[in-house]
């Protein structure tokens, strides 16, 4: 039941509109840690120094491609880290965050925002993945009669038709032909995705990593809002840090000059292994609907700037891909 209070909220949220944030022409991600990775890392940090020196080329390369789409006298770029709190969480803040920007600064390089994962779950008490979840909007394939259960029930989310099953129809028949999958508007040869996003865990969603790498990648596209509001806001880490991941908001800011963390345009600079986890990100994002006031808020200030913003998501984001 809606109470009074809540009412009077939402109507303020209506008037007041979407909330706006502050844009940075590119955000480039410098790596994206698992418990696996620390462990190797602490055992040898030269192994952590080589990751950043593999980076700090293609930083560049990011930089230079943004000032030349954007034309601007003043760019306006700012880094940030993923650490994976979510699944294994490890180390500790006080212990992973200066040993991350000790070996960044050794190839020149400066992190300004470190994102925790399960802040892509839930940030400041929002559930960000269950708003992402709610604006996928399925795409069945062409004659299909809708007996495949959409994502929000099955957690599975695909590009296409999957392969039918077949077998014997009876006793002494013949096996049914065989059918490939297929992808929706395919290019010549189809390369079908099929994407799990969830699974159940006693009961309560244990969102995957490719739909978290989703949010997080509309988190830094600045698409996100709760009810008009901005969700899961950088703030500024001043002191001591903390022992535990929980105490850190989903994304700090580490460097008190930074530009801003969201962004026109992302970049992503990763090892190879995160190829198959990107293909699933960008399947999720093309079914993904952004809600159309935030949309068009981001676009009017891309043409304000003279920037050339691509209407689809999925086309603002970039990769460099390292072994």
């Amino acid at each position: 039941m809606t109470t009074t209070a809540e009412m009077r909220f939402r109507e303020t949220v209506a008037e007041r509109g979407v909330a706006s944030v502050p844009l940075s022409h590119v955000s480039i991600e410098l790596g994206h840690f698992y418990a696996e990775d620390f462990r190797e890392f602490r055992n040898d940090p030269a192994l952590l120094r080589r990751h950043f020196e593999r980076v700090a080329p293609r930083v560049q390369a990011a930089r230079l491609d943004a000032q030349q789409r954007s034309g601007s006298k003043r760019l306006r770029v700012s880094t940030c880290f993923l650490i994976d709190d979510y699944f294994t969480p490890f180390g500790s803040p006080s212990e992973v965050i200066p040993l991350l920007i000790k070996e960044a600064s050794h190839s020149g390089l400066t992190i300004d925002y470190l994102a925790r994962e399960s802040g892509c779950a839930v940030a400041d008490g929002v559930p960000v993945a269950d708003l992402v979840m709610a604006r996928i909007v399925d795409d069945p394939p062409p004659g299909t009669n809708g007996s495949r259960p959409p994502a929000s029930l099955s957690g599975w989310l695909c590009n296409g038709q999957r392969s039918p099953s077949f077998g014997l129809t009876a006793m002494d028949s013949e096996p049914d032909e065989w059918q490939p999958p297929t992808e929706n508007a395919a290019n010549r040869h189809a390369i079908f995705v099929d994407v799990q996003l969830w699974s159940s865990d006693n009961g309560k969603r244990l969102w995957s990593c490719p739909f978290l790498a989703a949010v997080w990648q509309l988190l830094r596209l600045g698409l996100l809002r709760d009810q008009g509001l901005n969700v899961a806001q950088p703030r500024l880490w001043t002191g001591d840090l903390p022992t535990d991941w929980s105490q850190l908001p989903a994304v700090t800011q580490l460097n008190e000059d930074a530009d801003p963390f969201a962004a026109y345009r992302t970049e992503s600079v990763l090892g190879s292994g995160f190829l198959s986890v990107e293909l699933a990100v960008r399947t999720i994002l093309s079914q993904v609907s952004v809600e159309k006031a935030v949309q068009e808020l981001v676009a009017g200030r891309a043409r304000k700037e003279g920037l050339d913003l691509p209407d689809d998501v999925v086309d603002r984001i970039g990769y460099a891909f390292h072994s």
